[in-house]
């Protein structure tokens, strides 16, 4: 198989990437997936070998190399004879961390070091996952009423959190590394809130908005709300921007629409009625006093109120996208759950 036909995917444990290998499978590719240890290379083949054509020969064109962000050790091996990156991998944290730095600098460095590494290999093709909070933490101007992908957002922004911050500046630095090496071709996807089935019981912090709805741990829930995207859809756009020269040096939100958590948790009561599943409104006070001893709850606080809609029109114009539905991400979100025993 030729090198243009092999993909290096960083991250090859997340959720995302999981699906990212599952369809570059389906579709013919080889390819060379990074995990941080060989613990977790079985976890990826059994996911992934469960849901890809039987026609595919898994053993042949799966394979794992040993990467972390923090590290050069193994990326010029890994480049070696690859003809594109993807590069999912960046801190996803729960909780909002003590030290900002400790998410920024990881995503900042690693995205550096993965395009180093690639140029250095001679790979030019480059799709990286980014994230709307790269976009949306800003003001908009008057009269608009969608962000689009011009917009940045403002690291000064009070609703700007360290996550939010470190995607934009990794964003930041894989775009200002390509204009100093325009021989290499980056398109970026940037996801919503990304919910969808999970390959396997291993799940990213996104889908644990759904599981902790479906818990009925809170009794009441906050007014906040997500720009939602299926997580079929944002691999699909990842292959296809591989796939369409057309896409280089664009950004693609990968959004289908903006939902309040209370509209999320009234899809869910919906389908499960016996489940204690919360949709009364949480007054905001509460949810601030609650942060001050819930961590998990800290990143909920500066999102009160606040109602934000996206212009996905590029990726519908230049990657062909027809978006799953929002309420049925939501809806196949808590049936793998489900599914995998995740939730009592």
């Amino acid at each position: 198989m030729s090198r243009k036909n092999t993909i290096l995917v960083t991250g090859g444990s997340g959720f995302i990437a999981k699906h990212i290998i599952r369809q570059l499978l389906d579709e013919g590719y080889r390819v060379r997936a990074s995990v941080r240890s060989a613990a977790r290379e079985n976890e990826v083949r059994l996911a992934v070998g469960q849901n890809i054509k039987e026609t595919v020969d898994l053993e042949k064109m799966l394979n794992f190399v040993h990467l972390d962000l923090n590290s050069d050790e193994g990326w010029q091996e890994a480049l070696q004879g690859v003809g594109a990156l993807i590069h999912t991998a960046s801190p996803f944290p729960m909780n909002q961390p003590t030290n900002e730095d400790d998410v920024i600098r990881p995503a900042v460095e690693g995205t550096l070091r993965a395009l180093r590494a690639s140029h250095d290999a001679g790979v030019e093709r480059v799709v990286m996952t980014s994230s709307i909070v790269a976009i949306i933490h800003k003001r908009l101007a008057a009269g608009r009423s969608r962000y689009n992908e011009a917009d940045w957002t403002d690291l000064n922004s009070p609703q700007a959190t360290a996550y939010s911050k470190s995607k934009t500046l990794a964003e930041k630095a894989a775009w200002s590394f390509t204009r100093e090496h325009p021989e290499m071709k980056l398109t970026v996807i940037n996801p919503g809130l990304v919910l969808g089935p999970a390959l396997d019981g291993k799940i990213g912090t996104s889908l644990k908005v759904i599981q902790r709805l479906l818990s009925g741990k809170d009794p009441l829930v906050p007014q906040i709300g997500f720009a939602i995207v299926d997580v079929r859809d944002v691999a699909t756009m990842h292959v296809r921007a591989l796939q369409r020269p057309e896409s280089a040096g664009s950004r693609f939100i990968a959004t289908e629409r903006f939902i309040w958590m209370r509209d999320m948790a009234a899809i869910l009561k919906a389908e499960y009625s016996e489940r204690r599943i919360p949709t009364r409104l949480a007054p905001d006070f509460l949810i601030k006093l609650i942060a001050l001893f819930d961590r998990t709850m800290q990143s909920a606080v500066p999102m009160l109120g606040v109602e934000q809609h996206l212009d996905n029109t590029a990726a519908s114009e230049v990657l062909g996208m027809e978006f799953i539905e929002a309420r049925q991400a939501v809806k196949t979100s808590a049936a793998s759950l489900i599914r995998d025993h995740l939730v009592d």
